[in-house]
């Protein structure tokens, strides 16, 4: 069987880093594995880095080390032209990078907490052709597969 692929958004691995206990957390111990693979983007990795030297300071050195435990893979950021030309999927302009990002690894999965944009608004997973969801739901879903 092929490593089920995962992206992560920034709200996901701030999550999985800062709290010892939840899906998240768990996403990112799945990613010692090699049944799943956990991808972020340039930019997921500079959000999560600031928003924990902001808000969690003394995270900071665990964050950088969970990425590398987790075995999770940087992708390049998309163009600006490519999210120019994928405005459209979604009400956020500044949330097309991470869609585009994932859409781009063809991911099974985007795991993230951001109702607002992402999960409260269906559309998005349906425009995208990616399956959208939050933690839990991702985890849940990576078990049957692993157990399939």
């Amino acid at each position: 069987m092929k490593a089920v692929k995962i992206f992560l958004d920034s709200s996901v691995l701030i999550a999985g880093v800062i709290s010892e206990t939840g899906a998240a957390h768990v996403l990112l111990q799945l990613g010692e594995t090699e049944d799943i693979t956990l991808m972020i983007s340039e930019l997921v990795f500079n959000e999560t880095t600031r928003s924990i030297g902001r808000k969690s300071p003394e995270n900071l050195e665990n964050a950088q080390k969970e990425i590398e435990r987790s075995r999770i893979v940087i992708l390049d950021d998309p163009t600006g032209e490519e999210i120019q030309a994928n405005l459209y999927l979604m009400g956020d302009p500044y949330d097309v990078p991470i869609l585009l990002a994932a859409i781009k690894a063809k991911v099974d999965y985007l795991a993230t907490r951001d109702r607002k944009h992402f999960l409260d608004v269906p559309k998005v997973a349906e425009k995208a052709g990616v399956k959208i969801g939050p933690p839990g739901e991702v985890l849940a879903w990576v078990r049957d597969k692993l157990n399939s």
